[in-house]
């Protein structure tokens, strides 16, 4: 087999393969790519440089680039399969989120080799398994009795055992006729879905399984595995004439959830939400705002000039302002808000029960936590500054993507009149 025929094979394969496939350099500069990458790659780049990788993927993977630079041997499998959950835009809240499965493989001292593949039906099955697993697994594993309910299809509690009683605290006579939510629901400061929105995930899907925080009559805790069962009573109507809850309470096992939490949840590099955390955060925000109308507001924040400091002083440099950035902003956070990496430099803070004039105050709050950062260089020490732009659901109308691109232009906005500061509307001005 002569060189020219080798090369043609190899190029078949590579456009006749139904992975994406990347070879680039360690700074995440590509080399090669066949279709089915650029099928993946170049619409979560949008604007971005499409011929870097981890410029591409910054919006949707920004810890991908410390990933590998962590990774200290010559050769080797970096990840396998690093999860890559992307939204592209509206309309995708609704569906299932799109997941890419990205591996990446170190060929030499400055040669990688990526695949990328779509595996978002996987990951829904995977869940599903998970959860039947995790359920199954517990009638094995130190699991106390169960407390059982049954409920109507609005909620009502028709009947209760008495392990409810004995696991939660509360008298099963006296909660029979109450509605469930107003009886027993989820640990407010956990980000686990309330009990009423688990009965209509069950709705829809037959099933829904949980684990989480649950709190008892007494105001104490416990970690719950939570299953909401729909039943029917005629064969010929879909719809749920009602619903059986179980509840398990787990000793042990809050520990390890609370690894897996933080794995799913946080930002590699920062410890902060990671996206698409604060976007299903965000999803549930809004689902309060439209029930109760309290103020949910938002901030976005960029750094300025951070491509300067990766450029000058090199990424691990501008890793460590990244840590700190997150650090104090956190620190500065009232009750239910939630602080997230969002891309790069970009953060964002969702501020549930805060109006407009608070979160600028906070913001301002932020900015000079920010400025006040200092790294120690051996030409003295690095600072950073910031510009940020709020908004609140109500002027957003009650979008979430309006809302997002309102506390956009905002911030851009502060950018073009000069950096570090707050956007602030002649309404707010100072």
């Amino acid at each position: 087999m002569n060189g020219t025929s080798s090369e043609e094979q190899l190029l078949e394969f590579l456009y006749a393969c139904p992975v994406g496939l990347i070879e680039c350099d360690r700074a995440g500069e590509i080399a090669m790519m066949n279709p089915h990458a650029m099928q993946h790659l170049l619409p979560l780049a949008g604007p971005r440089d499409s011929s870097n990788l981890f410029k591409a993927l910054e919006e949707h993977a920004p810890e991908l680039r410390s990933i590998v630079a962590d990774y200290g041997p010559a050769t080797g499998k970096i990840c396998d399969g690093h999860r890559i959950f992307v939204d592209l835009g509206p309309g995708r809240r609704a569906q299932a989120p799109k997941v890419l499965g990205c591996t990446v493989m170190k060929l030499g001292v400055d040669r990688l080799m990526v695949t990328l593949a779509d595996i978002s039906e996987q990951v829904v099955q995977e869940e599903r398994l998970r959860q039947a697993d995790s359920w199954f697994a517990t009638l094995v594993d130190g699991t106390n009795e169960y407390a059982a309910l049954t409920i109507t299809a609005d909620g009502l509690i028709t009947s209760a055992n008495a392990c409810f009683t004995r696991q939660t605290g509360y008298d099963c006579a006296a909660v029979t006729g109450r509605n469930l939510a107003d009886v027993l629901d989820t640990d407010p400061a956990g980000a686990a879905l309330r009990l009423s929105e688990q009965v209509k995930i069950a709705g829809r899907d037959g099933w829904h399984l949980q684990e989480g925080w649950q709190r008892r009559a007494d105001g104490g805790r416990y970690w719950c595995q939570r299953l909401v069962v729909a039943r029917s009573d005629h064969a010929d109507d879909p719809r749920p004439s009602g619903f059986s809850v179980i509840l398990r309470d787990v000793p042990g096992r809050e520990g390890a959830a609370e690894d897996m939490r933080r794995l799913l949840t946080c930002d590699h590099l920062t410890g902060a939400s990671n996206r698409r955390h604060f976007s299903q955060i965000m999803e549930r925000e809004q689902t309060h705002w439209r029930e109760v109308r309290q103020p949910l507001s938002l901030i976005l924040l960029d750094l300025d000039h951070f491509k300067t400091v990766n450029d000058t002083h090199g990424h691990p440099v501008g890793d460590i302002l990244l840590r700190r950035v997150a650090e104090v902003c956190t620190m500065l956070l009232p009750p239910r808000g939630v602080f997230a990496r969002l891309g790069g430099e970009e953060f964002g803070a969702l501020l549930p029960r805060r109006d407009n004039d608070q979160a600028i105050g906070l913001a301002e709050a932020m900015r000079t936590a920010i400025g006040a950062i200092e790294v120690d260089m051996p030409r003295g020490p690095l600072t950073v500054s910031a510009s940020l732009g709020c908004a609140t659901l109500d002027e957003a109308g009650g979008s979430i993507d309006a809302l997002i691109a309102l506390a956009d232009e905002r911030l851009y906005a502060a950018k073009r009149a000069g950096r570090n500061r707050v956007y602030r509307s002649d309404a707010h001005a100072a």
